[in-house]
């Protein structure tokens, strides 16, 4: 799926703020309509993601809030006297919120540190993600002496592979898909010998009674047409008011096929293709930033596909980084609490008691980590500095995997929409077609993330299956496969 690739509805206040809310604000996460345990099977395996939890990022990835932009990037990863540099998708305005922008942040720092620094300087890396990990390798081949310092007890950040005997490839946690803009990254991968395979997008949209549903344009063309009448105002708004004051999210309330209103429709797309891929809400996303959705017309051959070119990793994404850093020094289980900057250099002070001075410092910890002052700077960054850590957004998107003894769905689609309804759950991917395993990927952004944070497991995937009714095949199902050992 094609994460960068935006694919909202009435003119009332109360209308839309349906639009910009997925569900209730109810803190557990239980269907509307009351059901009986889940018909769907229960699941072999499960792993959960809760970056909004996560100390050591606080968040998914960086996007433009309102009133930010591509200069709060510049200004963020400006160094500080030539002593401390600044890495990490949040300072790539080019490809913010990617691996591959992370990965040429590193290597922009790496390149920024060797042109003032002198030989035989230490360099201290902070975070031993992509972005930490380029930069470390790169300026210890320039001779550096180097020491990567890590919060986590792994190295990865936000690409985390996680394997074991419950699942049959190491399922990824973090970022899983490469295509688009990262195209280059795929020669890496293969030279490393991390398996991909192809992963075209194929979706299946089908109502909460499991009608299936045709694909329809309305709501891209909606979000085109609101971003295109903001691209021409004075002043930025968010894509929630772009859609009510350009008049685009004015949709019909009355139901269409299947029952479905295309004001639902838009709701489902506020949710799934918005919210759960671009980690926040429309209601925070700049209007003014928004990438443009591409509008596939009907007999429009030329248009791309959703997820044309992508890969999906299946062989451990992680080793990317840990084989950067291969015979580097690196501190692992060691948060940095305090940043001071000298004349002479930077010293530093880490969570389990010790102090690192270096001569340069190069900071890739997460957008998260800095907007919640995880780390003190003394003396204080400079107000640009600061003014865009705050400006930007950070983003919180999670995922839900389970693995399933058998498949229960008869659909090869890869990509699961369920419309007209107040899921938490409206996107699922099927890894079945793509890796020969029945893999199930729930994808949930935004609120929706931030709420489902406080759920416990069983919470969790209790609504989680009951969202998935709606691709049930009753055929493949016997009592048996629900029943209680």
């Amino acid at each position: 799926m094609k994460r960068r690739t935006f694919l909202i509805g009435s003119v009332s206040g109360l209308s839309l703020l349906a639009v910009s809310a997925c569900t209730s604000d109810a803190p557990i996460p239980t269907p509307t309509v009351p059901h009986v345990p889940a018909p769907v099977p229960q699941p072999i395996a499960v792993q959960r993601t809760n970056w909004a939890a996560d100390p050591f990022a606080y968040g998914a990835f960086s996007y433009a809030a309102v009133g930010s932009g591509p200069q709060d990037r510049i200004a963020m990863r400006q160094p500080v006297d030539d002593r401390i540099f600044f890495a990490g998708e949040a300072t790539s305005d080019a490809n913010p919120g990617t691996v591959y922008g992370a990965r040429s942040s590193g290597l922009r720092a790496a390149l920024e540190v060797a042109a003032v620094a002198e030989p035989g300087d230490r360099v201290t890396v902070i975070g031993a993600g992509i972005a930490g990990a380029v930069a470390a390798r790169r300026l210890a081949d320039e001779g550096f002496s180097v020491v990567v310092v890590e919060a986590r007890e792994r190295a990865g950040g936000r690409i985390h592979s996680h394997g074991g005997d419950e699942w049959p490839f190491p399922i990824e946690l973090g970022a899983a898909v490469v295509g688009g803009p990262g195209t280059t990254l795929l020669s890496e991968l293969e030279d490393a010998g991390i398996e991909t395979v192809d992963a075209p997008t194929d979706a299946e949209l089908r109502t909460r009674a499991g009608l299936k549903l045709d694909a329809d344009a309305v709501a891209a063309a909606a979000v085109a047409e609101a971003i295109a009448w903001a691209a021409n105002q004075g002043s930025d708004r968010s894509l929630t008011d772009a859609l009510e004051e350009s008049g685009a999210g004015a949709l019909g309330s009355s139901a269409t096929e299947g029952g479905v209103s295309d004001e639902a429709r838009l709701q489902h797309y506020l949710c799934a293709d918005i919210q759960a891929e671009r980690a926040a809400a429309p209601d925070d996303l700049s209007a003014w930033f928004a990438e443009p959705p591409v509008v596939r017309e009907e007999g429009d051959e030329e248009a791309p596909e959703m997820g044309g070119g992508e890969v999906l990793v299946v062989g451990e994404y992680q080793k990317l980084v840990t084989d950067a850093l291969a015979d580097l020094d690196v501190l692992p289980s060691s948060p940095v609490l305090s940043v001071k900057k000298t004349d002479r250099g930077v010293g530093l002070r880490l969570g389990r008691g010790e102090s690192l001075s270096a001569d340069r410092v190069i900071v890739t910890v997460p957008l998260g980590v800095l907007k919640a002052g995880a780390i003190d700077f003394d003396p204080p960054l400079p107000f640009s500095h600061r003014g865009a850590i705050d400006a930007l957004g950070m983003g919180l998107q999670d995922k839900l995997v389970l693995r399933f003894e058998k498949p229960f769905w008869s659909t090869s689609a890869t990509r699961w929409d369920i419309v007209g309804s107040d899921t938490d759950f409206p996107l699922w991917l099927n890894l079945e077609p793509l890796t020969g395993e029945p893999v199930l990927v729930a994808l949930f952004g935004g609120e929706a993330a931030d709420r489902l944070s406080a759920s416990s497991d069983a919470e969790l995937l209790e609504a989680a299956l009951a969202s998935l009714e709606p691709f049930l095949d009753p055929e493949l199902v016997t009592e048996d496969d629900v029943s209680p050992d």
